[in-house]
């Protein structure tokens, strides 16, 4: 225990927010498993970079394409189906496909955390391949929104999740610029992915266009097999856990198991319930353009035959907001990255509100290639704020639970946007709306920090009380999150 108080105190002088959130869990933690562990920063961490780099290139580049799909869909259904809410009932199967991957996100934890990264993500990435084959057979769009919404969506989520969760087991010191390389990397499929599918699609249909989009699925079961998480269980904590339950009544042991699945120890921090709460506000919007640009510049600029340079654009300056945002996330020390944040959201409201101000084709590209900006340093700096936030054994937990909570703003956005555009005919009222939501989640982000530091003043007034409250909130087990685990003994 004195040694302990001694790495304790060490890590006090690393910085602020290791007082407050699992630095100190952390070590301890580690130590349970294996003593004076350090991640190997590198090895055969590149290659699970690059694992993880087609994962998200894969999941995310096929969902930002969607405005593709969008256009594909409507046509595929032919003319039996010209109803007044067709834009609500096409838009509805991407935003379904990506609802499920934030609203599955919890459970996707509790997977991680149990049974391990590789099992979760290689049993997601086949179910994502079922579901983007078998819609391929059929034409309704009631079908596809369970075979692309769901299964797609819950499959996406599954193999996702890990990818994130694994690189903390090799990086520390480089965990955002391994996030940053992944981030960055998987938006060439973003950028090359709307050509392709407008290329393949007009040439080979959208059932076909399935088919080949399934195929990187295919290649994601089995990289998926690179998620070796590097601690092994511990052995002592299983039979001290028996013993523990052994002396319980049925209650408490119900009780016990019920926690050990479903941890809410993150939302005790009230830190981490403003942010997750802030996020979920933004992302009502952020999802709009992504489905509805496409159909928008058909509509508006019918001369125009490339809008799928739209999508190329966000891609692109996607990939270069989370390249510089990893590197830059590195050099920003505690929750003070949360501002990145902040300004990307406030940004990406003000250029949703922008687009229908563009009178020209080339003003919508300029407005693009900013929201592809922001979406590079909001989805980059996630990870690492949540590690900052919770520490590193309650960051699957608190990772899962903030996409959960982002399922359903992220889902209602663009079928919101497809009935404004049924009611009043244009998409001008859609975008502007879209743009609310990501200015007032930026300004609840930004009070974060300055809660969090109002709270470090308090500590300091009573240094000793609280670092026993540091101890007896924080811990979470002897792993790292990721890790085929028990339930681990304080």
């Amino acid at each position: 225990m004195a040694r302990h108080k001694q790495e304790q105190a060490l890590s006090e002088e690393k910085g602020p927010q290791a007082e407050e959130d699992g630095e100190a869990a952390g070590a301890k933690g580690l130590q349970g498993a294996e003593p004076g562990f350090q991640p190997p920063e590198g090895g055969f961490g590149w290659i699970v970079v690059f694992a993880a780099t087609w994962c998200n290139g894969s999941i995310f580049g096929i969902q930002n394409s969607f405005g593709i799909l969008y256009v594909m869909l409507q046509g595929d259904l032919g003319d039996g189906e010209k109803d007044r809410t067709l834009e609500f009932k096409t838009a509805l199967v991407g935003a379904l496909a990506m609802g499920m991957i934030f609203f599955c996100s919890p459970i996707v934890s509790i997977f991680t955390d149990r049974i391990g990264c590789r099992t979760t993500a290689a049993s997601g990435a086949a179910i994502a391949f079922i579901g983007l084959l078998s819609s391929s057979f059929t034409k309704s769009l009631e079908v596809r929104y369970f075979t692309y919404g769901i299964l797609f969506g819950c499959g996406s989520s599954f193999a996702f999740q890990p990818s994130l969760v694994i690189l903390g087991h090799y990086f520390k010191r480089r965990l955002g610029l391994a996030n940053g390389i992944v981030a960055g990397g998987s938006c060439l499929f973003s950028m090359s992915l709307p050509f392709f599918l407008k290329t393949i699609g007009s040439t080979i249909g959208l059932a076909h266009t399935f088919q080949v989009l399934s195929a990187f699925m295919f290649i994601q079961i089995l990289l998926s097999l690179t998620f070796r998480p590097i601690l092994p269980p511990s052995c002592d904590s299983h039979h001290d856990r028996q013993d523990k339950l052994g002396s319980r009544s049925m209650k408490q042991q119900c009780w016990s198991q019920m926690r050990k699945y479903f941890n809410m120890r993150v939302f005790q921090r009230k830190t981490y319930r403003i942010w997750a709460f802030g996020i979920a506000t933004a992302v009502l919007g952020y999802f709009v353009p992504y489905v509805h640009l496409v159909k928008y510049v058909e509509e508006e600029f019918k001369e125009n035959k490339k809008e799928w340079v739209l999508l190329v654009c966000l891609g692109a300056t996607s990939g270069l907001g989370r390249l510089v945002s990893g590197r830059i996330g590195d050099c920003i020390p505690g929750l003070k990255k949360i501002f990145l944040q902040v300004a990307s959201f406030m940004l990406l409201g003000l250029m949703c509100m922008m687009i229908p101000q563009c009178q020209a084709f080339e003003g919508v590209i300029v407005v693009c290639l900013f929201l592809g900006l922001c979406d590079g340093f909001f989805i980059t700096i996630m990870a690492p704020i949540a590690f900052e936030l919770v520490g590193p054994m309650q960051a699957s937990q608190a990772i899962g639970y903030l996409l959960g909570l982002m399922a359903i703003p992220m889902t209602a956005g663009p079928p919101i946007a497809g009935y404004l555009h049924n009611y009043f005919g244009n998409y001008y009222l859609a975008f502007y709306l879209a743009g609310v939501p990501p200015i007032i989640g930026g300004l609840v982000l930004s009070v974060v920090p300055l809660i969090h530091q109002r709270m470090l003043k308090k500590q300091q007034m009573d240094s000793g009380k609280d670092k026993m409250l540091v101890l007896d909130t924080v811990i979470n087990g002897e792993l790292l999150p990721g890790c085929p685990s028990t339930e681990a003994h304080v």
